[in-house]
């Protein structure tokens, strides 16, 4: 399955432990990606939290189109990670690695973007960075 790896490293000044707080909460998500606009059947485990996402997409300004994705999050003392697998045949995993600096939060995030076709890839790893980068903005007016 062809894949690509996107990373983008930024820093947020606030402490580690909130930044691993907020982004171990699946409701943090609604906003923190552009597309996300919903959470919904949040489990929790012992060792992950698993839920549904929805994806909001719009095409050509009129046709909307939800893309509900299975999401599951873990939690360790420096990272927040986890997977997430589209109906679509597009899978990510992702890590935020979250280490203390200059008073704040430098934070590492990478994401792991694969798909059975390139073209699907070439578009899905696209707006993954799109996403990427703003969620660097979001976070920092969050908690900054």
């Amino acid at each position: 399955m062809p894949r690509v790896t996107l990373r983008h490293t930024f820093h947020v000044r606030n402490s580690p432990a909130a930044l691993r707080a907020h982004l171990s909460q699946p409701q943090s998500y609604v906003g923190l990606s552009p597309l996300v606009v919903a959470v919904q059947d949040v489990r929790h485990g012992e060792t992950e939290t698993r839920y549904v996402s929805v994806e909001r997409f719009r095409f050509f300004g009129v046709v909307k189109y939800d893309n509900l994705i299975k999401v599951t999050l873990r939690s360790t003392d420096e990272t927040v990670e986890g997977e997430v697998a589209s109906p679509g045949g597009v899978r990510l995993d992702y890590r935020f690695r979250l280490t203390g600096k200059d008073g704040g939060t430098e934070v590492e995030d990478t994401l792991v973007v694969r798909a059975w076709a390139r073209p699907l890839l070439t578009f899905a790893a696209r707006k993954a960075r799109e996403v990427q980068l703003a969620r660097a903005e979001v976070l920092a007016s969050r908690l900054g």
